[in-house]
């Protein structure tokens, strides 16, 4: 089957950091689908799984982790879904990826595509969605159902894929008061679309932005770009008893005696968690795409693609991973349909 891997770990713009290659097809057992994948998407992990290393693969290593397609077939323990499904995910970070033509993956952390969306609109919301819902609703604790409403949050990077889909979780959902960062005047018109209340600028300290906005302090913060960077601004504009989650590693230490004072809460999203040590709650990821797909067919949520490249190859896989890398990329990068 055609599928994109890499041998070397190697910079996006050699030819070789992404291939064209020919695998066999594999046979589902146990909870797996074996879908056949019709369009993916491309997300930071990715380009960081991909980066420049010593070390090569004697079989080609397949990356990917978001996925919209139908399921050819099923293991002998799948109870939610039939040959023919539609479905979507964003899979597991442990198992090979999304970029080839048919996939195994666990139905646990598998849902039913919306309705009302294309393959290409469906991949770009299982790996955004999941790591927004798990970061606003289990990690930050905020009600879904507006029992926090007129609280305030801060998401910083509001344009990328996960802040695309937590904007408008936190404001259709949550009923907060949501202050995005962006900082072109396309990022910016991208998140008040979504549904922010205001925006602030990621290029400046964060504390100051929400100062000259007449909002010094925030209920939540939720840090999707350079934790390192915007710590300290966290830290002045988190309000006491509040609640900071970050999907960015720190290279460095952070300075959790910031908080202290505070009482503050800081905790991390890290949306592979339950397939990665197949925890006893992998169903909720299953649970959280199907109440996706729902809110997306009552209109309440918006796909968030934003590009859309033909066919899956290696050298459009190549152009999507420089955007991503480039940071400068609106909503999602999906590419649909294999040659």
């Amino acid at each position: 089957m055609n599928a994109v891997g890499l041998y070397q770990y190697l910079p996006i713009e050699n030819e070789q950091s992404l291939v064209d290659v020919q695998i066999d097809r594999p046979e589902p057992k146990g909870k797996d689908l074996l879908v056949n994948v019709r369009a993916i998407s491309v997300n930071p992990v990715d380009t960081k799984v991909r980066s420049p290393k010593n070390e090569t693969e004697k079989t080609p290593r397949i990356l990917g982790w978001d996925a919209a397609g139908e399921v050819t077939a099923i293991g002998p323990e799948v109870t939610s879904y039939a040959v023919g499904d539609q479905v979507y995910y964003a899979g597991d970070i442990t198992r090979p990826g999304s970029n080839s033509e048919f996939q195994l993956v666990d139905e646990r952390i598998v849902g039913k595509k919306s309705r009302s969306l294309t393959f290409d609109e469906a991949a770009a919301l299982p790996l955004t969605s999941i790591t927004a819902w798990e970061a606003l609703f289990d990690r930050l604790g905020i009600s879904r159902h507006g029992e926090d409403e007129g609280k305030s949050i801060l998401i910083i990077g509001g344009a990328g894929g996960v802040g695309s889909i937590a904007v408008q979780l936190a404001k259709q959902l949550a009923k907060l008061q949501v202050v995005a960062t962006a900082s072109r005047p396309e990022s910016v018109a991208w998140v008040k679309k979504l549904g922010a209340d205001q925006v602030v600028n990621h290029r400046n300290a964060l504390d100051e932005e929400l100062n000259t906005i007449g909002l010094p302090q925030v209920d939540y913060i939720f840090c999707l770009n350079n934790t390192d960077q915007h710590w300290p601004a966290m830290a002045n504009a988190i309000a006491p008893q509040g609640r900071i989650c970050s999907i960015v590693e720190t290279p460095e230490p952070v300075e959790l005696d910031l908080l202290k004072s505070k009482s503050a809460t800081f905790v991390w999203e890290f949306m592979f968690t339950r397939s990665m040590y197949q925890t006893a709650d992998m169903i909720e990821q299953q649970r959280v795409l199907t109440s996706i797909a729902k809110l997306i067919d009552e209109g309440e949520l918006v796909t968030t693609v934003n590009d859309v490249m033909r066919p899956i190859n290696s050298a459009n896989l190549r152009k999507a991973h420089a955007m991503v890398e480039q940071g400068r990329s609106i909503g999602k990068v999906v590419l649909a349909d294999w040659v």
